[in-house]
């Protein structure tokens, strides 16, 4: 909602008066599905309120938030790319209405015509392997370069690899679902990344500005990054990964879900192993996705890039002597037939190379 004009504003200055009270938000869905808008809501006579509500939610009403927090949040929607949605505005994405707690307003920066597009989610572990974080990155690209939005949540490890890769598409698109108020960045560190973000796609918020991150807030997060994808795909994640939960309320909605398989000894590959026992698609390329969505083919939108040549087992011994799962180093050695030096020696370049990345517990593993 632009403020271009004086009736913009007091819009939103409504909308802004009433989500702010302390009323939970089904309480404020049911008002709003009674009376019909905020400014029909706050004119009620507070018996009435109090007779069909309760006394509770009439106190509430009687008690209008801190001016300042109005006011800030106003001013806040003054600024470049930020943009308050609410349920009455046309531009509301539709997924979300699938939703029986549809949120009533999203705080968003950035470009909110980006939440209607065609989009796929991707979540996965915040402490991923070094390839799970290489295959968010390789299919968010691949993904946003056949015209997908990329919706994660930027949090460490998937989320932010997810992000990347989408900007790193031409062209490409992402949008960010958080668990603070819009006007925060968490994880700080991240901070660089979302402003790319605002800059190519959208960070959207259901919580009111200012407000800090809290456990709780993640999985009401996830519910919306869930809607707004026709289909979420789990990279990597352990047993009891909040990205399960995202893959569950994904379909509940009816939304597709995918799942990367990864090695038997990969703690990090049993919650994606999971989702497919329990019916998830699983995936080994980009096309495994597009081929649940004909809709969305155009021509030449099936046909993946030219991959990378990949390095070949037989011209490089150690790499297949590594295999695809982490190694110790004195099974390396046993494997290889090398003196300690000799390994030592060829695994450096490796590392330096990119090719092979140093596991904590002094174990090995291929990248590619």
């Amino acid at each position: 909602m632009p403020l271009a004009r004086p009736e913009d504003r007091e819009e939103a200055r409504s909308w802004l008066d009433f989500t702010l009270r302390r009323l939970p938000p089904s309480v404020q869905r049911k008002l709003l599905a009674r009376f019909g808008s905020p400014e029909a809501v706050l004119a009620q006579p507070l018996p009435t309120v109090r007779a069909e509500f309760g006394a509770e939610v009439a106190q509430a009403l009687a008690s209008p938030p801190p001016a300042e927090a109005v006011e800030t949040a106003l001013a806040w929607l003054g600024g470049a790319r930020h943009h308050l949605l609410t349920l009455a505005d046309a531009a509301y994405p539709g997924n979300l209405l699938a939703l029986a707690d549809a949120p009533l307003v999203l705080y968003v920066v950035g470009d909110p015509g980006t939440l209607g597009r065609p989009a796929v989610a991707i979540v996965g572990a915040r402490h991923a392997t070094p390839g799970g974080l290489e295959n968010a990155r390789a299919f968010a690209r691949a993904l946003a370069e056949r015209g997908l939005v990329v919706v994660s949540g930027l949090a460490l490890g998937v989320d932010a690899a997810a992000h990347e890769g989408a900007l790193a598409a031409e062209g490409g698109r992402t949008v960010a679902v958080i668990g603070t108020g819009a006007d925060r960045v968490y994880p700080a560190k991240h901070r660089a990344l979302a402003h790319r973000i605002a800059e190519h796609g959208a960070i959207v918020s259901e919580f009111p500005l200012g407000t800090p991150a809290q456990p709780y807030h993640f999985p009401r997060r996830n519910r919306l990054i869930a809607a707004l994808a026709r289909g979420t795909l789990v990279v990597e994640a352990a047993p009891d990964s909040g990205s399960l939960i995202t893959a569950r309320l994904a379909a509940e909605l009816g939304r597709d879900v995918f799942a990367i398989p990864g090695s038997i000894h990969n703690p990090l590959a049993r919650g994606c192993h999971r989702l497919i026992r329990e019916g998830a698609k699983l995936v080994e390329r980009v096309d495994d996705l597009l081929e649940e969505w004909p809709d969305l083919a155009s021509p030449g939108a099936l046909v993946p890039p030219e991959p990378a040549p990949a390095p070949s087992d037989e011209s490089d011994p150690l790499l297949a002597a590594l295999g695809h799962d982490p190694v110790d180093f004195d099974t390396l050695m046993h494997r290889t037939g090398l003196t300690s030096e000799a390994l030592s020696a060829m695994l450096l370049p490796l590392e330096l190379d990119g090719a092979v990345v140093r596991l904590p517990g002094g174990r090995y593993q291929r990248t590619r």
